[in-house]
């Protein structure tokens, strides 16, 4: 497999960095080699945080530029319409379902981008209800391993190899719903994604 290279991107408190972790070590469960690099900001609550995740049988580096990306994974759809020039031609984006207003908005020194959402659909993007998925398997805070079920879709690591991950990962009593927010995700992923 030539490297891959997925940008996964959001704001500070969603699960960013986790998601790229669990994303790093199921494509080192599936015998890949990995390489990981956080190009974020500010990872506080409400900052931009944007994590690029390389994997194949060789990966030379972890760079991502402009229209060189494969897959943008977003928790966020203000950021996944910053991050949408990264894909490369014949790319997808995975999106959640969800809008936070970042500070400048916020403090009214901004506006947010209007008709989001249709824009993104126009880019092809994959909307993913991922807020009502991570409720259905029981815990809201499973929204990362929601979008990564649905990134295995396109994937195909292998089941093992992710619930190896969440399991090596997560704390202990998290796993069960973690578990079932990836197999929702990727039961929703298979449906929809074609």
């Amino acid at each position: 497999m030539n490297a891959r290279t997925v940008l996964l991107c959001g704001v500070g408190g969603q699960g960013t960095i986790l998601a790229a972790d669990l994303l790093a070590r199921a494509a080192l469960a599936a015998g890949l080699e990995v390489k990981v690099s956080e190009i974020h900001g500010m990872a506080q609550r409400g900052g931009a945080v944007t994590t690029v995740v390389r994997f194949g049988e060789s990966v030379s580096t972890m760079v991502a530029d402009a229209g060189m990306t494969d897959c943008v994974v977003s928790f966020e759809t203000t950021e996944a319409l910053r991050n949408a020039p990264y894909l490369k031609e014949g790319g997808y984006l995975l999106v959640a379902d969800e809008t936070i207003k970042p500070l400048p908005v916020a403090c009214g020194r901004a506006s947010m981008p209007a008709q989001a959402r249709m824009k993104l659909e126009r880019l092809g993007a994959v909307i993913v209800p991922a807020t009502k998925i991570a409720r259905e398997a029981g815990n809201p805070k499973t929204v990362n391993v929601v979008l990564l079920g649905a990134l295995e879709a396109r994937l195909g690591f292998g089941r093992e190899a992710w619930i190896k991950a969440i399991e090596g990962k997560v704390p202990p009593k998290t796993v069960e719903a973690n578990t079932r927010a990836f197999d929702l995700a990727l039961e929703f992923a298979q449906e929809n994604l074609g």
